[in-house]
């Protein structure tokens, strides 16, 4: 037998220490940082050495100027405030009606045999060709909007919570079953959690799907809001503003994304800790 002497000490692995929130977000921020920086000097540069005609690409100081001026005026808050409206009615009723009819159908055989082929007819068929029948229909004001960003962005998000309900394990759906769990406790207990990750995914997508609904809407017919911001400054030949535009809507954009990002992982908590 091999005894060991008392001074013998075990010595456990040092393991390095974890990084620091600041440096997990400078990785995962720098590349596409220094991509994007990258692309900003040499647009700047190209446009500075005149190898590119000012009215058709102007420089990305010139967009930032503009962005800058616009942003102190009175009707820039107002068409965002219009935009954003739409944008988050159509959201908030877009995602509600998909989730409560993606459940249903998900939960029937019957209703999902017989309004699926529905479903994918309408989800293959450009929603924007719809744009000048919500017009029609509603008129001018928010609602032809609202309207056109809730169907923008509630197809895709009733086929993730179709999808996401098939991927329940079946052998766990029936040892529910075979305990006596009701149809609520089911979907409470087991369909709801594991779908999830699907339904959320699909909520990251449906955002921004409301933003370009609420934006094609106005294109087609209103007075105020970004998307008649960005037309009317096209008809004027200010590709600057038009440039500062889309950058507003890439921000927005991103603030929306951004807080359904942050309200998955607080639901999703369980797929990081993995």
């Amino acid at each position: 037998m091999i005894m060991s002497s008392p001074d013998s000490t075990f010595t456990q692995p040092v393991l390095p220490p974890e990084p620091s929130r600041a440096s997990s977000i400078w990785r995962r921020t720098w590349p596409p940082t220094s991509v994007v920086l990258t692309i900003i000097a040499i647009w700047e540069t190209v446009v500075t050495l005149d190898w590119v005609n000012q009215l058709i690409l102007p420089a990305p100081s010139a967009i930032m100027s503009s962005l800058a001026a616009m942003i102190t005026e009175p009707f820039f808050w107002e068409a965002a405030q219009a935009t954003m409206t739409e944008t988050l009615a159509g959201f908030l009723i877009g995602i509600v009606t998909a989730w409560v009819l993606g459940t249903l159908l998900g939960m029937s055989d019957l209703a999902r045999r017989a309004l699926y082929p529905i479903v994918v007819a309408f989800q293959i068929t450009p929603r924007i060709a719809f744009a000048p029948i919500f017009l029609t229909w509603f008129g001018f004001g928010l609602e032809s909007k609202i309207v056109m960003a809730a169907t923008i962005c509630f197809f895709p998000l009733l086929l993730n919570v179709l999808v996401g309900m098939e991927t329940v394990d079946r052998d766990a759906r029936t040892l529910m079953r075979s305990f006596g769990a009701s149809r609520w406790q089911e979907y409470r207990e087991l369909t709801l959690p594991a779908s999830l990750p699907l339904i959320l995914a699909g909520i990251k997508n449906a955002v921004t799907l409301a933003l370009i609904g609420a934006i094609v809407a106005e294109f087609v017919g209103a007075s105020v809001g970004m998307g008649v911001l960005s037309k009317t400054f096209s008809f004027q030949l200010d590709v600057a503003s038009s440039f500062a535009v889309i950058i507003a809507l890439m921000f927005f954009g991103l603030v929306l994304y951004g807080i359904v990002e942050l309200i998955d992982k607080k639901l999703v908590y369980w797929r990081d800790r993995s």
